[in-house]
């Protein structure tokens, strides 16, 4: 990368849809790896976390050479036989760093960068100019591939667009104020997320040892979150929506964070304690009034969130 400059990506909070439409745009959310694409002689790619993820992804790098360079915003997916994104899916090459591994994973596990805003063309930066113009710079600028797109703005009344995506078995949607400036590395009120789906990012803090068809390996993970006060708080354990593959991936992980005290006030018996590093996302029904997740199911690691920026989300 050249002369571009940085830029954290933009959060939307999580909350209910607006009332005055006429204010917002409505887009898909995504299931997938949150990237700003950096894209000039060559592209890189960087994680919500700052981190290079370049390599993962090479049918993505015939996005470049581009004149003028330009920095984007959007979400890498992979997509089902039935046009819905899979988080699961992407789960086997978001670890993946070995070249000839990768290659054989992009014809099993095809992924495509969906690309949702423009920050940066040339040498001005446009993060001050409103979404309804970035948003259609982006338009005209229309980066588009075998393997990376600009997908639809939604219109229309808020209620109806959500109700349809939930129709579609999508995870969501997200309402962007027409006037909104992009934040960098902020998550602000002027995006919000409005999910179908509870989902919460956890912090593995151990695991409690399988039987039967799980004996000698984990039987579930045990769950923790930032308290406001910057302190783990366990909120309970998830045992289901794991492949066995997925099973052998987290012991292989955790093995080396074993310790021998618990990081969480938490009544286990027969816990097996590691060192909070690992950060996933389970799905689940509600909240329970002390605080745990109700039926939670696993739905992979995120490698693209670190420990610190997991806290209880409101859905």
């Amino acid at each position: 990368m050249t002369g571009l400059p940085r830029y954290a990506a933009m959060s939307a909070t999580a909350g209910t849809l607006p009332t005055d439409d006429d204010r917002w745009a409505y887009e898909v959310k995504f299931d997938g790896i949150r990237a700003i694409g950096y894209i000039d002689r060559t592209l890189r790619l960087v994680s919500r976390n700052d981190r290079d993820i370049t390599p993962a992804w090479p049918e993505f790098a015939d996005i470049a050479p581009a004149h003028p360079p330009f920095v984007v915003d959007g979400e890498i997916v992979t997509f089902l036989p039935d046009g819905r994104t899979s988080f699961e899916a992407l789960q086997p090459r978001m670890h993946q760093r070995n070249p000839a591994a990768i290659r054989a994973l992009t014809q099993s596990v095809p992924a495509a960068y969906l690309i949702f805003d423009l920050l940066h063309i040339g040498d001005r930066s446009l993060i001050d100019l409103p979404y309804a113009q970035r948003r259609e710079l982006l338009e005209r600028l229309d980066p588009h591939g075998p393997h990376w797109r600009v997908p639809p703005r939604l219109s229309g009344v808020g209620a109806n667009v959500l109700a349809e995506s939930a129709r579609l078995g999508l995870e969501g949607i997200v309402c962007k104020r027409l006037d909104s400036p992009y934040q960098p590395g902020r998550r602000s009120p002027l995006w919000i997320k409005v999910k179908n789906t509870n989902d919460q990012e956890v912090i593995i803090v151990g695991w409690r040892p399988g039987a039967g068809r799980r004996a000698g390996g984990i039987g579930a993970l045990l769950m923790a979150v930032n308290d406001e006060s910057g302190h783990l708080r366990y909120i309970g354990n998830v045992g289901t929506g794991f492949t066995r593959a997925t099973l052998a991936d987290l012991q292989s992980r955790l093995a080396p964070l074993h310790r021998s005290t618990p990081t969480v006030q938490a009544d286990v018996k027969d816990a097996i304690w590691v060192t909070p590093t690992l950060v996933g996302e389970v799905t689940f029904t509600e909240w329970t009034t002390d605080g745990r997740l109700r039926h939670p199911s696993w739905r992979g690691l995120r490698p693209d969130k670190s420990p610190d920026e997991v806290h209880r989300a409101d859905h």
